[in-house]
């Protein structure tokens, strides 16, 4: 047996015997919810007390920083160097949750008890993230024990706040910039394009998220005495919606048709089979000429998150004062996002909007990020998941979602691999989350297989 395989059966007798299980529990114990005030002391003891010790059985320095923003959650950086000669591998995570949502788990679950039915472990934060960076970790830690030592440099970052847009991550990294120094980062969150078979995603799209709104005057007017002689804004706001896009989602704003879905990204992606998302998916919504991976990884897509006019849990035979849509643009690279919302602006006022205003939240927007396809470290990276699992793993330009992708591609300057370990149906934010036992241990055996590699040959050269 070669040392790499002995690696391999190491980190699967860890899955098998329960070891990964009963770590995951831990941390899933931990009620680390960003989004709530109640989580901010379990955020700092989930770095002191569950991270810290962990990382430095494995024989990493640690140190936990307080965030830049006043009153965000804090941050862990994790340092293993044995040799400044050998390539530096950075990996992220971040510890915090989204909201319990405690009365909306079914009967038996609960949010941070970990339970396990069949091939599903359920616990909020199972999924993400805990469980994908706990794989990693533990990876590291069995081409350690295999080794005796890791044959590269790591450095970890772990976050506390990126359920709420990672707030100070960036300027963090800017002030560690040295600290953090690597050759690539390699790190794991959002799903798989397929439980079965492992993923690649090389960057994100971006996020955009503003408020669309009429205000008309103070108050409502009856609907009687008045329909017919005020304007509706409810009505104004739902035409200017509509010119936004086509009856089918088909972006009408010159400026947010992205550049970028050249033949080269066309190519990458008719490579993958359709989503595995656990719902019905319609095939007649968006553009016509594009497949559904192009549709969802190589351009972009305009939502409404939510409407409102009037009391809609007690309507009035009034017309409403004013309406409001939230709004988001999910966009990729080949997108200004600067020009956002002044082409938002530009289109509303060419139709004859110009009573829709624009409001954008201070941190209503994430960048869009993506590395070439064909980059060295993609490709080394794919050939050694292949070798470990058999299986070519599905290669994606970039996440569908957002992720703060753009502090470690800009800011740090690396080139950014990301592995998920979820798939579509974990009911990542939803009641019920969970992760997959089998999906769990290939990643673990995976990601084993991969460090190794990049101890025994450096990296791609």
């Amino acid at each position: 047996m070669t040392d790499r395989a002995a690696a391999l059966d190491r980190i699967a007798a860890y899955a098998d015997a329960g070891g990964f299980r009963t770590d995951l529990a831990a941390l899933v114990a931990r009620p680390t919810e960003s989004q709530d005030p109640r989580g901010a002391p379990h955020l700092r003891a989930y770095l002191t007390e569950a991270m810290t010790p962990m990382v430095q059985a494995m024989g990493f320095a640690c140190e936990v920083f307080d965030n830049p923003v006043p009153g965000a959650g804090p941050l862990l950086v994790a340092e293993r160097i044995e040799d400044p000669a050998l390539p530096t591998v950075l990996t992220y995570g971040h510890g915090d949750v989204v909201r319990a949502q405690e009365d909306r788990w079914r009967t038996g679950l609960q949010p941070f008890v970990l339970t396990a039915e069949g091939d599903r472990l359920y616990g909020r934060g199972s999924a993400d993230n805990k469980a994908q960076h706990l794989i990693n970790l533990r990876a590291m830690g069995a081409v350690i024990a295999a080794r005796g030592a890791l044959g590269f440099n790591a450095k970890v970052l772990i976050e506390t706040g990126e359920e709420i847009g990672s707030p100070g991550l960036r300027a963090f990294c800017e002030a560690q910039r040295d600290r953090l120094a690597a050759d690539v980062l390699i790190a794991s969150d959002g799903p798989r394009l397929s439980p079965a078979r492992p993923t690649i995603f090389t960057g994100s799209r971006g996020g955009a998220s503003f408020d669309l709104r009429v205000d008309l005057r103070e108050g409502a007017n009856h609907s009687g005495n008045f329909g017919g002689l005020l304007a509706d804004p409810a009505i104004i706001l739902a035409h200017a919606l509509a010119s936004i896009t086509d009856r089918r989602g088909r972006i009408a704003v010159p400026e947010w048709r992205p550049d970028s879905l050249t033949p080269r990204i066309r190519q990458v992606l008719a490579a993958l089979p359709d989503p595995e998302t656990g719902i019905p998916l319609d095939a007649d919504w968006g553009e016509e000429d594009q497949t559904l991976a192009e549709r969802v990884f190589g351009w972009n897509s305009f939502a409404v998150l939510a409407m409102v006019a009037g009391i809609p849990e007690a309507p009035l035979n009034a017309i409403a004062g004013w309406a409001r849509a939230t709004c988001q643009l999910r966009f990729v690279v080949g997108t200004d996002p600067g020009d956002i919302l002044p082409a938002l602006r530009r289109h509303l006022d060419r139709h004859g909007f110009d009573a829709v205003t624009i409001t954008a939240p201070e941190n209503g927007s994430f960048p869009a990020t993506r590395l070439d396809p064909d980059h060295p470290w993609v490709r080394f990276a794919a050939a050694s998941l292949q070798r470990t699992t058999g299986e070519a793993p599905h290669l994606l330009p970039n996440l569908g979602g957002s992720l703060p992708n753009d502090c470690f591609a800009e800011v740090l300057g690396l080139p950014t691999l990301w592995v998920p370990h979820s798939y579509a149906g974990c009911s990542q934010h939803a009641p019920d989350e969970h992760v997959l036992m089998p999906l769990s241990r290939q990643a673990l055996i995976a990601m084993t297989g991969l460090y190794w590699d990049i101890a025994e040959t450096g990296g791609p050269a």
